[in-house]
């Protein structure tokens, strides 16, 4: 069994697919990424640099259920013919944040098998996005996938 480790941060946008705005599809891209964080005596510091590689991207299907709760299923791209599957484990949660006109949440996926290199796939991805008041959205996960 061969574990593989990612971090990516995911930009793109929301839709509803619905006159009630309680599904939503999203599209988001992530190109090759570097994410450093610091530790210092006084907090904490991090950033996200773009790397030279291909892009990744990213699909799902948002049902918003009572309370800020949500269930998700979608896709992660990786390269040519090299998907992961994903569905909610358990409900995701969102919220406002303490800023005007943007919201934070986070959800744990299970990796619910793929195609090409990732064909019989397992694992977790964890998302901790945010999003604005025009659907924007940015997304920060981190997965650890065992493959075959």
């Amino acid at each position: 069994m061969k574990r593989v480790l990612y971090a990516l941060q995911f930009k793109g946008s929301a839709a509803s697919t619905d006159a009630s705005g309680t599904t939503l599809n999203v599209t988001a891209k992530a190109t090759s990424t570097s994410i450093k964080t610091s530790v210092f005596p006084d907090g904490l510091n991090g950033k996200v640099e773009s790397e030279a590689g291909a892009e990744a991207r990213f699909e799902s299907t948002v049902s918003m259920k009572n309370e800020g709760a949500f269930d998700e299923h979608g896709t992660i791209s990786f390269g040519a013919d090299n998907r992961l599957r994903f569905v909610t484990v358990g409900q995701g949660q969102v919220q406002p944040s303490g800023e005007e006109g943007i919201s934070v949440g986070a959800v744990i996926w299970r990796v619910d098998g793929g195609d090409g290199v990732f064909a019989g796939a397992a694992g977790f991805i964890t998302s901790n996005f945010w999003f604005n008041t025009a659907n924007e959205v940015t997304d920060n996960q981190f997965g650890v996938i065992e493959m075959k």
